[in-house]
């Protein structure tokens, strides 16, 4: 099987306005076959959100040595669009609220965007309120500006939605169920099934909890601190965690 995301030896992080660099993340390297879901988990400032926006080509992080290959291609330095286009999808930790675009129309266009084709409104639309059914959302949401006044899990649903109708080739999920109450992960996670039964497609869970871990089949764990990857597993190392959390790996 080829792999479909190849990280190899990736150092990123910042650069602030005088030019001065910050290394977060260190020698990270990480293979991710089609159809696999892996866990990164680590303690808070671990460098889990920059290797998860860095992975998507977020502007505001440099990759200072290694590569990104996805699909057979380096999209090392390719852009978020790019990447979007290719296969790649981010679920940002505090989802963004975009006042003037209706959640229909966002979806609407992200798929122009990646297929570079009209859509059929009529398809469109179906498709859309069907996958609104299976992940419990009021249909009249579709008209609402995207996220602005939903409540956190309505905006975690919201990116779950957009996961099912673009399909891509990875997703990758940040905090997906931080700050939701139990029905709300149920769906959540329910979404995230959908996902791998319609594409097979691929997944990197960023998360501190294994509530949304419950019904996934984990292929593999892997535990970062201070922005190096010192530990990995199956998904037994999740219990691992759970159990005696991170103290063993910050002190090595």
């Amino acid at each position: 099987m080829s792999a479909l995301l190849e990280v190899k030896d990736l150092s990123a992080g910042i650069v602030d306005s005088e030019g001065v660099a910050s290394e977060i993340l260190h020698s990270i390297n990480l293979t991710v076959n089609p159809g696999e879901t892996h866990v990164l988990m680590g303690p808070n400032g671990a460098g889990k959100s920059t290797l998860g926006c860095t992975l998507m080509g977020s502007p505001s992080y440099k990759v200072f040595n290694g590569n990104i290959n996805f699909d057979g291609t380096d999209l090392t330095n390719e852009s978020a669009d790019k990447r979007a286009a290719a296969g790649m999808f981010l679920s940002f930790q505090n989802p963004l609220e975009v006042p003037g675009i209706s959640l229909e129309a966002f979806i609407r266009n992200a798929i122009r965007a990646k297929t570079g084709k009209p859509l059929k409104v009529f398809a469109f639309k179906k498709q859309l309120a069907e996958t609104m059914k299976i992940l419990s959302m009021d249909e009249s949401y579709a008209e609402r500006d995207l996220n602005v006044g939903f409540s956190g899990g309505e905006k975690k649903k919201s990116e779950i939605l957009q996961l099912l109708m673009l399909g891509p080739k990875l997703a990758i999920l940040d905090e997906t169920d931080s700050g939701l109450d139990v029905d709300a992960v149920r769906t959540v996670s329910k979404g995230i099934e959908e996902y791998q039964k319609r594409m097979d497609g691929a997944l990197i869970i960023i998360t501190h909890s294994t509530r949304i871990l419950e019904s996934l089949k984990v292929d593999k764990t892997h535990i970062m601190v201070k922005g190096r990857i010192v530990e990995e597993g199956d998904g037994t190392l999740v219990d691992e965690i759970n159990k005696n959390g991170f103290e063993k790996y910050e002190a090595e």
